[in-house]
């Protein structure tokens, strides 16, 4: 599946796309011969360096959260430089809401927990401080930090600094030289209304272009978890992947395993729980990631797609969960761990229509009688899914739907023991709510496909 057909959001982005690419064709200088005469100099050349008033963009400062603007300000106030840095400037030039607002500073890691009482610093690889405010985290990294943290590329760009470069901004771009893509690695000071692009940043999410931002084969060897943040951006955005990105990812993909399950939950609960679970799917499909992460759905997709049978169950209910969720309101990792070890049951034993119907209701509604009859009520609702459904006998007795449903609700317990056994998902998420929320996204598709407001409203005090 082309990945330019899963971007739902692609059509509210038109007008903010428009102006991007306007903006950059204005500032798009032909500079090929400058290149030329600085690469011969082992110098960078400036002049596709882009600094944008954010403004003309559409940022305002009511888009960024009020924690983050706290952690900003009070830094400011202590004399350092601060920005709002990677998705979250990002996500605001799309005109989306940020998962999260990561802020970057000239002050060092101990100056920035002596302003804030409630912070902690964290992680040793790439430390950064996490604070807590107003019922937030944010994360606080520190450009010595980075600058320290790979000392030998230090030395590579400290020797590419061109001449008469501001400090300020050699800081900037000597720091976004070290992320991941390039539409990652854009500042924004949202005090000057100024975002700072050093590697093309802008050009490239004015074509929704997935980029590295060194050579991907490299980029993806210092670090293989960029190929899932990589494919998890690229389904939430709608992005298409760079030639040289794609390549890499095909090559690299077995490299995913050596991730500790710990770190692949993390990543997998990002791309299913904030909108995009769907075409996550795909393309972890697509570039053999998820027969690495999840061999029994990758396994079942692909026969789906051998034998050419649709509608797939699979991606229907991953479809109807990405309706339910955002960035802004995410599901519970309980929430997607149910609907697959939901499907892995009905995949390995499948059941009548009723059956699944019965379930479903029961759980909504919270009482057996209610349940049969409003499961009974839709049960001359037609539904074909081979090989998950395997009937539609609309004639048992309630002892008979007791003993099904009964028999439906150990086995969807059972799938979730074998996904978190034998795949690569934790027993991180608690199952105590996850049958809440699962039966929401089962009404949704298999028992009525149209809830009311109110029912909406009521559930989805489950997504948390």
């Amino acid at each position: 599946m082309p990945i330019s057909s899963m971007r739902p959001h692609a059509s509210g982005n038109t007008g903010f796309l428009s102006r991007l690419k306007a903006l950059i064709n204005v500032q798009r200088f032909n500079h090929t011969l400058a290149e030329k005469e600085l690469q011969a100099q082992g110098r960078v050349n400036m002049s596709n360096w882009k600094k944008v008033n954010s403004r003309i963009l559409g940022i305002t400062s009511c888009m960024i959260s009020q924690p983050s603007w706290t952690v900003l300000k009070i830094l400011k106030n202590k004399g350092f430089e601060a920005y709002l840095v990677g998705g979250c400037v990002r996500d605001l030039i799309l005109n989306r809401t940020p998962k999260d607002f990561d802020v970057i500073t000239t002050a060092k890691l101990n100056q920035i927990k002596k302003q804030f009482h409630r912070s902690v610093i964290v992680g040793r690889r790439f430390p950064i401080c996490r604070v807590h405010i107003k019922g937030t985290v944010i994360e606080v990294s520190s450009f010595d930090t980075v600058a320290k943290h790979d000392e030998e590329k230090e030395k590579v760009l400290s020797l590419q600094k061109p001449r008469g470069c501001d400090e300020k901004d050699f800081i900037r771009w000597r720091n976004s030289m070290c992320r991941d893509f390039t539409i990652n690695s854009l500042f924004f000071d949202p005090f000057v209304n100024k975002i700072y692009d050093y590697a093309d940043g802008m050009v490239d999410l004015s074509s929704l272009k997935l980029r590295t931002l060194i050579p991907a084969q490299l980029s993806f060897k210092e670090d293989c978890a960029r190929i899932l943040r990589g494919l998890r951006i690229a389904a939430r955005l709608g992005l298409s992947l760079s030639k040289d990105t794609a390549t890499a990812i095909h090559n690299y993909s077995s490299s995913v395993q050596g991730l500790g399950k710990t770190r692949i939950m993390m990543e997998l609960n990002y791309m299913f729980s904030y909108g995009a679970a769907e075409p996550s799917l795909w393309l972890l499909q697509r570039f053999n990631l998820l027969e690495i992460l999840l061999p029994f759905h990758a396994a079942y997709l692909q026969e789906a797609k051998r034998s050419a049978k649709f509608p797939i169950l699979l991606m229907k209910l991953f479809f109807h969960l990405d309706k339910l969720v955002s960035c802004d309101r995410p599901a519970d990792c309980s929430l997607w761990v149910g609907l697959l070890a939901f499907h892995l049951a009905l995949v390995n034993n499948p059941r009548e229509a009723l059956v699944i119907r019965t379930f479903a209701s029961v759980l909504y509604h919270g009482n057996w009688e209610e349940g049969v009859k409003f499961a009974k009520e839709q049960a001359e609702m037609h539904v074909d899914f081979v090989p998950e459904i395997s009937g539609s006998s609309n004639f048992k007795s309630d002892e008979e739907l007791a003993k099904g449903v009964t028999l439906l609700a150990s086995l969807v317990q059972d799938s979730i023991s074998t996904l978190t056994e034998t795949e690569n998902l934790s027993n991180q998420c608690p199952d105590t709510h996850f049958l809440h929320a699962l039966v929401l996204v089962l009404l949704w598709h298999i028992s009525v496909n149209v809830l009311t407001a109110e029912t909406t409203n009521i559930d989805l005090q489950f997504i948390r």
